[in-house]
């Protein structure tokens, strides 16, 4: 019960932030889309670059142990593929689906629709996907510190100086 209070409470927070971000508005996401408005890239950036160090933190400190997931290119590739379709139709990600839903804007139905049938079109694919999608370019549980052989806080810092650099060049150009 306690897990999923904290749960609950995680998702109001990212809600609010979502929405205090201005990243649940149309023209956001067909900005970021068109690379005309990088307001959703930092953003994610963001969170991406508080996140590694958050958990690799955690990590650390044995408060929290990693669950790697196999890298498979066939099903990266397919689902960023589809993900990327229907955020192009629709104008919205998952998330900001169910939270521009949640400030009253009917048209992100359709895309909670959307998952909702794609849940359940993998669900039925998935005996055939394992078999094939699921097998191309299987690389298994890596990581890129594993990869380069080093420890994880060298390949962090690297992520944060590059992303700080990313900032600047999209703020410098106004984005």
């Amino acid at each position: 019960m306690k897990m999923l209070i904290y749960g609950l409470v995680t998702g109001i927070a990212f809600g609010f932030i979502l929405q205090k971000g201005r990243v649940l508005r149309y023209d956001k996401q067909i900005g970021a889309l068109l690379f005309r408005d990088m307001t959703i890239i930092k953003f994610m950036l963001t969170s991406v670059l508080v996140g590694m160090v958050g958990v690799y933190l955690l990590v650390d400190l044995g408060l929290a142990q990693l669950s790697i997931k196999a890298t498979v290119l066939g099903g990266n590739i397919l689902g960023g593929l589809i993900f990327g379709l229907g955020w192009g139709l629709l104008g919205y990600c998952p998330g900001t689906s169910a939270g521009a839903l949640g400030e009253g804007r009917w048209d992100a139905v359709w895309g909670l629709f959307g998952m909702i049938a794609g849940a359940a079109l993998y669900a039925e694919a998935f005996p055939l996907m394992q078999r094939t999608v699921l097998t191309w370019g299987n690389f298994g549980k890596i990581s890129l510190p594993q990869v380069l052989g080093i420890n994880h806080w060298p390949v962090i810092i690297v992520f944060i100086v590059g992303g700080l650099l990313l900032f600047r060049f999209i703020e410098k150009k106004g984005l």
